[in-house]
């Protein structure tokens, strides 16, 4: 039961400002910037939504297929997706450039700089969505801006279903183009700021949404999260947990559990609360691809919060 992950894969760069921007940046001087920031600590992680919702697929014992793009220095994180059992046939290699990178200071109110370079990621087009073979669902997360509409249409030219995911990449289109995604989707996945930006540029409303797909799913962080069919919605509650670390990811580990579900058949009830757990254990560690647990750790874990096992 594989799933074709369309989307990123990226290095991220994280650095650590030990004082807060405010007090370097003056306010009446913002048209002539010209400042450092000393960074001591400093980690690089290996991120991207579609390797951060393959990594969480596979903790599942999913069968993700990565389609995506690298540059010149990609070769550390294939080989890291070769180790892992990811396959990386849909995985092109561009000398001409770098892997997208995103460069990321924080300070110590967690206010961010970031700097992100695309790099190889605007090559995304040129893979093509034939090439990855028999697939049972695909998602179509955040990439380059024309592969994500090239592999929206050859999704739905193939008959294959599958979810977008349109991320931080939603500025990028407009009303229309996202219309026409919504048109081409089985399953469209917002968090909440994606949600009302989506029914801004489209003028269409949650329910309206919800009537053009199979399903409607937004995130609201601490608040869970709701799915919306054309009959229904499901409020799926978060799960708590006493060690929040970074973020970072979390999204991507509920998009894997959504792709877990739908690709075996799950009522939506237990779709939404895999997803939710799959996200609190994302957010226990550092980075989008630290957490280890086993599938036992997560069916057990899955147990003890429901009642009951999804397996």
């Amino acid at each position: 039961m594989t799933s074709l992950i369309c989307g990123s894969l990226a290095f991220d760069t994280i650095m650590s400002f030990h004082g807060r921007f405010s007090e370097a940046l003056l306010a009446d001087q913002l048209h002539k910037i010209n400042v450092a920031f000393l960074v001591p600590n400093i980690r690089r992680e290996y991120g991207g939504c579609a390797g951060n919702i393959a990594y969480n697929l596979k903790l599942l014992n999913g069968d993700p297929l990565i389609m995506a793009t690298l540059g010149q220095d990609g070769a550390p994180y294939v080989e890291r997706l070769n180790k892992l059992g990811i396959s990386t046939r849909c995985i092109r290699a561009y000398d001409d450039a770098y892997t997208a990178q995103a460069f990321i200071t924080t300070d110590e109110s967690n206010n961010q700089i970031t700097a992100f370079h695309p790099g190889a990621m605007s090559n995304s087009h040129h893979n093509k969505v034939q090439d990855a073979g028999g697939v049972k669902l695909a998602i179509i997360a955040p990439d380059g801006r024309d592969g994500m509409i090239e592999h929206a249409r050859d999704c739905a030219a193939l008959g294959v279903p599958f979810i977008f995911d349109p991320g931080q990449g939603l500025p990028m289109f407009s009303g229309e183009e996202l219309k026409q995604f919504i048109e081409m989707a089985t399953y469209v996945a917002v968090n909440d700021y994606e949600a009302e930006l989506l029914t801004e540029r489209t003028g269409l409303s949650l329910a309206e949404i919800a009537e053009r797909v199979s399903a409607l799913v937004v995130t609201r962080g601490e608040q869970g999260a709701e799915i919306f069919t054309a009959e229904t919605r499901y409020d799926i509650p978060v799960v708590k947990t006493d060690k929040v670390i970074d973020p970072t990811g979390c999204g991507d580990a509920f998009r894997a559990g959504m792709l877990f579900g739908l690709t075996r058949g799950m009522d939506w009830m237990t779709i939404g609360r895999l997803a939710s757990l799959m996200g609190a254990i994302k957010i226990e560690s550092q980075g989008g691809q630290n957490h280890a647990p086993t599938v036992e750790d997560i069916e057990a874990r899955f147990e003890k919060e429901f009642g009951y096992r999804f397996v």
